[in-house]
Order: structure tokens, then C-alpha cells, then sequence
């Protein structure tokens, strides 16, 4: 008889791309989140969650870098309609603007959290899931729609804890940009993909620097790695217009929006576009958002093709190592812009919309690095079982705490060995223990013992400090809640 085959045991690893996020961190990312809806809130934006679903016509052909709808994307086929996730916040939006139009208050202000999945390659800290918190207003032509996206994402910023000075948030308008390439001669139907390849190029200047944008507007570029990207093929001239634009930033936004319209020459829309920026600076100007907050960049562009008019970006500008140990700025954390034809898609009329989406799993990283959040949070003060048959007096102690509002649970292990009791309360990064054996029960009192400040003696201090400032304490149990405040307190 032959022997039947094992299946072989499933590998317990994350699969290529996607990463796996702990407590501190989700912790984290709620309570920033938390800080950032409370922005958008005051700015009259209401709460928007859309299923993480969507047919694959419904999200469209707008991902950087691909040529077909469903490529990009995770996507599936059912009941001979193509599904897929959603690769934005933006392309559901569009979606729910034109399915409850009839429903919605207009303008309709939304704001929305949650991942995102792209079937891109993956690198390092380039992920195919990651979050994204968008804003967005739909239904509003003015520029004062853009202008407040900025205010609003700087008053953000500075919300969650980037300071005055180590962000900008830089504004451009595509149909400055359409102008420039209409000078250089590229507003032909037929010369969409060029554009495209423009758009993207431009919207790689931080990273490839002007010699990689060069040859992505000429005929292409080899990577490091090999990989060729095919280039927009154009000619010298050409170039030179689009280098141009890309240079045209001066001191201040009159001295930019006076050389933009000198680039734009004839061009209508060129010149829609750059009258928009003016409006916009003078928007931000009367609310207190001078240049070292909110500036006019030409080099801003975003790499999506939906975006019609005003784009923008948030750049934090403080000093960080890349992985070879050269300095450089950390970079952008969110980006958005104008896109009027979006919502067109569905409904055949034009309707105005205009936003912005933060990257959130950056953002946190740029916080963490400047010191506003810690890697590792505080754990719960854990209350360790000397006997397990008097389980429920652990359990009592435990409620009193919860009730007083102090993070706390009962070591649920085998109590057996103390010592792994001491060992997971290390790992839980806990600050206080609870003990209570036969012999503090018989006298009514209970072991409250300073984790923190224990490790800190056994590390630095003498043993007069310690004499000083005991680490572990023996209080009547009546005094539990009143106690674990006082040294919770005290540990900051």
C-alpha cells in the first residue's frame, strides 16, 4: 500500500511586499489619524468610508506608469465583471459623488482613512499596501477650494507635530504646464502618452535629479538595476522649454508667477493657469499662509493623469541620512491637486472637484525621527499570579484599575516560574507589576514594583540611589489605584 503524501506545512511569512504592523505602531497611526480628523473636521469635512472594492471600471485608467486599466491593480474576474482594490481614496470618491449626487449636499466635503493596494514592485520602504488620509471637495470650480486644501493640510502638519519651518507646502497648476508643452509642441491628440511621459518625468526630479528628467524627455533611461523606462522623445528644444518650466521658481511667488507667464506665451490655458496660481496666492496671503509655509513651485506637477488644474505638494525640509549616510531632506508626505473630469466619467457633465491625500505610514516615520512619537509605547501595568486558585482576587485588582482608567491586565501564562512573569512584563514594556502572595494576602498589603525605574537603577545607579529611591514598595491594598498613580506619575 502505497503511503499517502503529507502536504507540505504553509511558510509563516508575509508575502512579498505587504508588512505586518504591531501595537505601538497601529497605536500610533490611530492616534495621529485621530489628530488629523480633527483638522479636517474643523474645517467642516465629514467622514467618508467606501468599500475597499471596486470594479475595474469604476477605478479607471489613471495609475502612473501603466498602460491598462486592470494592470497596477490587484484585480479578479466575477460574474464576467472585472473587481479589483482600490489603488486611491480618489477614484472611490468620484465614484460616490455620481452614484448619490441627487443625495449629497454640493459642495460635498469628505474626508477619508484607510490602506491602499498597488500590484507595483516593491522595494525598500515601497510597499503594495499602505495607508492613505484624504480630503477632498467636489463640487466647487472656485481656486478658494485649493487654496483652503492647502491651508488646511498645513494647519495639519502642524497638527500632528511638524513644526513651523520644516515643511513647505508647494503649489503648481497643470494647466500651466499644459501651456509650456503647447509652446514646446506637444498638444496634439495624438501626443498624449508623450505627456504622460513628461508628467512623470518632471515628478521625478527630487529623485532623479535634472540629468534623469532629461533623458526621460529624450529618448529614455537604464536604472541601476537594468530596467529601461522608454522616454516622451523629445527633441532638444523641446527639452529645453520643459527644463525651463521646471527652473522658473524666483524668490518670491510674483517674481515665479511673472516668469510662468512669460513661458506660457500665447497659450490660453497657460495663461488660465497661471492667473489661477495668482488667485491662489492671494487666497493664502490674506489667511496668514506667507511663503515658508505655502509657495508657488513650478517643479510640482504629480505623476497621476487625472489632475486638470492646481496640484500641490507637502515637503518636510529637515535634514535626514540616506541609507549610504548622505544628507538629504526627508521629502514629500502628501500630494493632490484639481480634478474636474473625474467625476465626468460617470455622470457625462463636468463637476469640479479638488483634494489631497497624506502618506501616512511616511508621515509617522518623519514624526518618529523628529522625536514626536517613540518606537516602543508604554505597556500595561500587569498584575502578576503567585497562586492560581485566588484568580479572582487578581481579577478584582485588575478592575479596580480599569475602572480608575489605568491600562492594566492579569498575567494569563503558568505562573509557575515568577521569573517568566518578570520576563513578559519586560516584553509588554510595562511599568509597574502588582504582587501578591500568601503572605501579603494574610496582611492585607500588596508589592508594587517600579519596572522602569528598576531597570534604570540596575543599569546607572548606586547603591545609595538605591536606598533612595526604592523600586518596589509595600502599600495596604486598599491604597492599589492611589498608589500606581502616584508612581505612573512620577515615571512621567
Amino acid at each position: 500500500m502505497a503511503k499517502v503524501k503529507k502536504s507540505p506545512r504553509p511558510k509563516a511569512e508575509t508575502p512579498k511586499g505587504f508588512r505586518d504592523y504591531f501595537g505601538a505602531e497601529v497605536t500610533q497611526r490611530t492616534e495621529m489619524l485621530a489628530k488629523i480628523a480633527e483638522v479636517y473636521h474643523r474645517y467642516g469635512f465629514d467622514a467618508l468610508e467606501t468599500s475597499a472594492v471596486e470594479t475595474v471600471e469604476a477605478l479607471g485608467k489613471f495609475l502612473p506608469d501603466v498602460d491598462r486599466p486592470n494592470e497596477g491593480v490587484f484585480a479578479w474576474e466575477e460574474d464576467n465583471d472585472w473587481l479589483a482594490l482600490r489603488y486611491d481614496m480618489t477614484a472611490p470618491l468620484a465614484r460616490v459623488a455620481a452614484q448619490y449626487r441627487n443625495e449629497l449636499p454640493m459642495p460635498y466635503r469628505r474626508y477619508a482613512m484607510g490602506p491602499v493596494w498597488r500590484n507595483e514592485k516593491p522595494g525598500p520602504g515601497r510597499f503594495r499596501q499602505f495607508y492613505q488620509c484624504d480630503a477632498d471637495t467636489v463640487g466647487a470650480a472656485s481656486v478658494a477650494a485649493d487654496a483652503e486644501i492647502c491651508a488646511m493640510l498645513s494647519d495639519t502638519l502642524e497638527a500632528v507635530g511638524i513644526e513651523r519651518g520644516d515643511y513647505v507646502v508647494r503649489a503648481n497648476n497643470r494647466k500651466v504646464l499644459n501651456g509650456v508643452m503647447e509652446m514646446a509642441g506637444l498638444s496634439g491628440d495624438n501626443q498624449e502618452a508623450e505627456r504622460g511621459i513628461v508628467l512623470r518625468a518632471i515628478d521625478k526630479l527630487d529623485r532623479l535629479g535634472e540629468g534623469g528628467v532629461r533623458a526621460l524627455l529624450g529618448s529614455g533611461r537604464e536604472d541601476e538595476s537594468g530596467d529601461f523606462t522608454k522616454g516622451a522623445g523629445l527633441g532638444d528644444e523641446q527639452a529645453d522649454i520643459v527644463m525651463g518650466f521646471m527652473s522658473a521658481k524666483r524668490d518670491n511667488g510674483a517674481a515665479t508667477v511673472a516668469r510662468l507667464r512669460e513661458l506660457v506665451g500665447s497659450s490660453n490655458v497657460g495663461g488660465d493657469g497661471v492667473a489661477e496660481l495668482e488667485m491662489m496666492a492671494e487666497l493664502l496671503d490674506k489667511q496668514g499662509y506667507q511663503a515658508g509655509r505655502i509657495e508657488i513651485d513650478p517643479s510640482v506637477v504629480r505623476g497621476l493623469g487625472y489632475y486638470t488644474g492646481p496640484v500641490y505638494e507637502a515637503e518636510l525640509t529637515f535634514e535626514i541620512k540616506d541609507e549610504k549616510g548622505r544628507p538629504r531632506s526627508f521629502g514629500s508626505v502628501a500630494g493632490g491637486g484639481r480634478y474636474d473630469d473625474l467625476v465626468k466619467r460617470f455622470t457625462g457633465q463636468e463637476v469640479p472637484a479638488t483634494g489631497v491625500s497624506i502618506g501616512v505610514d511616511r508621515l509617522l516615520a518623519a514624526l518618529r525621527m523628529k522625536g514626536r512619537i517613540t518606537a516602543q509605547e508604554v505597556g500595561p501595568v500587569v498584575v502578576t499570579v503567585m497562586d492560581r486558585d485566588r484568580m479572582a482576587d487578581y481579577q478584582a485588582m485588575v478592575a479596580d484599575l480599569r475602572n480608575a482608567g489605568i491600562r492594566s491586565e492579569v498575567y494569563l501564562g503558568n505562573p509557575k516560574n515568577f521569573g517568566n512573569q518578570m520576563k513578559y512584563a519586560d516584553k509588554r514594556n510595562s511599568p509597574i507589576a502588582i504582587i501578591e502572595g500568601g503572605d501579603e494576602k494574610e496582611r492585607g498589603v500588596i508589592q508594587i514594583k517600579d519596572l522602569i525605574l528598576g531597570a534604570q537603577i540596575a543599569q546607572n545607579a548606586t547603591l545609595e540611589e538605591w536606598k533612595d529611591r526604592p523600586s518596589q514598595i509595600e502599600v495596604p491594598r486598599g491604597e492599589l489605584v492611589a498608589q500606581v498613580r502616584k508612581m505612573l506619575d512620577g515615571q512621567g
